[in-house]
């Protein structure tokens, strides 16, 4: 395909994984075989509020994963983005899910999200495959940590939630070793700073619309 092709191809992946639950998990969904407990409207809320941002973290992780596998140099580092995009399919999927269940909405910001993450991901792919490595490494390391901080948080009733983020976790930290070993280099301490900055706004925004 031509560059041309290329972006409106990468833009209507964009629009429907930030605005449609279109897509479908490749494995079972970790919250499968749990029965839905009787959750109180306020846990209900606070599980709705914390899997809102998950999902705007997997749309965001599209957007990385998808704008480094277009400016990739090497053919690896492009094929190991769109794997790790592939995979993270299944992490959105599941959030689609969960939402659905709460009976709660994505966060209406998606789109935005989605648009700065590939961005990002497109500048650190012309930046260099090991920088763009360690872009994922770190970006990685980060969820793992917002994931666990979200363990925390959910209300004990909820053992769906819990699965779902607990499995993500795995994922991620799989993902982060992998760019390790795939030759990553470490950021800057103000590249990783500006990251979690950005992390930190999708955070508040999401939590309720």
């Amino acid at each position: 395909m031509s560059l041309i092709d290329k972006f409106i191809t990468e833009i209507d992946k964009g629009l429907k994984f930030s605005t449609q639950n279109y897509q479908k998990e490749s494995r079972q969904y970790p919250a499968q075989n749990i029965e839905e407990d009787s959750l109180s409207e306020i846990d209900r809320s606070i599980s709705a509020s914390l899997m809102r941002i998950n999902h705007a973290g997997e749309v965001s992780a599209q957007g990385l994963y998808r704008g480094q596998a277009l400016t990739a140099r090497l053919d690896g580092t492009r094929e190991k983005m769109d794997e790790a995009a592939e995979e993270e399919l299944d992490h959105l999927a599941w959030c689609n899910k969960r939402l659905e269940e709460l009976d709660e909405k994505p966060s209406v910001f998606n789109p935005i999200w989605y648009g700065l993450s590939f961005t990002m991901g497109a500048i650190a792919g012309m930046a260099g495959d090991k920088w763009s490595l360690g872009f994922v490494h770190e970006t990685e390391e980060q969820v793992v940590k917002h994931l666990k901080s979200h363990m925390d948080k959910i209300p004990a009733s909820d053992a769906k939630t819990a699965s779902i983020l607990e499995q993500m976790a795995i994922d991620e930290a799989h993902h982060s070793e992998e760019a390790l070993q795939s030759g990553a280099v470490e950021l800057p301490e103000n590249v990783k700073k500006l990251m979690a900055g950005i992390a930190k706004i999708m955070t508040k925004s999401s939590h309720y619309v």
